[in-house]
């Protein structure tokens, strides 16, 4: 789309005039910043939340003024409009959205109004990466910079920190670093990876920057991809590990099955404690399947957000041969009129590490 506003075609972005920090207060996570939240859903109340407790200085806006109490009384600001959260801001502006894919061009549309050159424009969420670069191109006309950040971490995020894939001018990403550091999870939250040296980069540090406009989100991409692949093979082996258990006799005895007696639950918390197939993701699984063993509360209508289908889209223009992928995407389509046991269990994760609740 073509955003309205005045653009600012002979106003060069000059970023490192901006780039005073050292000046600016510190935390134990680096240099304070303020910024502003579009979006105070799931992720955005908590990532607020994160940034708050690390005394950095929030401005909040959404379009449910009812999302702002706990906020406030957190110590953020709130703002009525746009407009108001952005005056707000000290320049150079940072403005972070979290909002719905399909959303992210409408609250583009009034930030040109009222952005300045200098000013930076994060998204956060889970945009295509070919939207990130034609966004890109337009906010540069007025002289916005523009950063793409894949953000993963779902519900729990608030205290375990958030996984960052980056994307946009290095300049503006290494400007914007106390702000990740911030949102990522501590260096120590997990080993380190045995190896010969220090891994380059701040990989380690649970945020990277993955290349310029666009790969942030296109790392994000490929990450739910693998994410539906994962969440399919546990779905499966679980479908059968119910299956078989629930056998009579003379079915059993028909396929020459073993009698099966340990449940689901308790098999999760088995793979947990040194199985290779063990991971937060399962750590999930057996938390759900403890709570609720025939996942009753759950249909089975396993809903995809896109990034799944643009994987697979993807892998067949660059000519991967994603089998694991697409047939991952293509069971979700079929779970919609299928309430197994596993299209339950990829439900019940679904809503355990994102709060996606089933779409009736």
């Amino acid at each position: 789309m073509q955003y309205a506003g005045e653009p600012n075609r002979n106003k060069a972005f000059e970023f490192y005039r901006f780039c005073e920090l050292g000046s600016k207060p510190k935390t134990n996570r680096g240099t304070i910043m303020q910024i502003g939240m579009i979006g105070l859903g799931r992720m955005g109340s908590a990532m607020v939340h994160r940034l708050l407790t690390n005394n950095h200085q929030c401005a909040v806006y959404d379009a449910d003024p009812a999302s702002y109490g706990e906020l406030v009384a957190a110590g953020a600001t709130s703002a009525a409009t746009v407009k108001q959260l952005v005056d707000s801001l000290e320049t150079p502006r940072v403005v972070w959205m979290m909002v719905p894919a399909n959303k992210v061009d409408e609250v583009i549309e009034p930030l040109c109004a009222v952005m300045e050159p200098g000013d930076i424009l994060i998204d956060g969420g889970n945009s295509h990466y070919k939207d990130d670069i034609f966004r890109s191109e337009k906010l540069s006309e007025y002289g916005v910079a523009y950063v793409d950040v894949g953000t993963s971490g779902g519900v729990w995020g608030r205290e375990r920190g958030y996984c960052l894939m980056i994307g946009g001018e290095s300049s503006v990403v290494d400007y914007l670093e106390p702000l990740f550091k911030s949102l990522a999870p501590d260096r120590d939250s997990i080993p380190a990876t045995a190896g010969p040296a220090d891994l380059a980069g701040t990989a380690e540090q649970g945020y990277l920057y993955c290349g310029g406009c666009g790969a942030g989100h296109f790392v994000k991409m490929i990450h739910n991809g693998i994410e539906y692949g994962l969440m399919a093979a546990y779905a499966e082996g679980f479908e059968m590990l119910s299956r078989a258990r629930d056998l009579h006799d003379d079915q059993r005895d028909e396929v020459a099955l073993p009698r099966l007696e340990a449940d689901g639950s308790q098999i999760a918390e088995l793979w947990r404690r040194g199985s290779v197939v063990g991971s937060w993701l399962l750590d999930l699984a057996a938390q759900s399947l403890r709570a609720d063993p025939g996942l009753n509360a759950f249909s089975g209508h396993v809903s995809d957000s896109g990034e799944g289908r643009w994987t697979v889209e993807t892998a067949t223009q660059i000519g991967v041969p994603a089998y694991v992928l697409s047939a991952a995407l293509f069971q979700r389509f079929s779970s919609r009129g299928e309430g197994t046991y596993g299209n339950k269990l990829l439900s019940a994760l679904r809503f355990a590490f994102g709060g996606h609740e089933e779409t009736k």
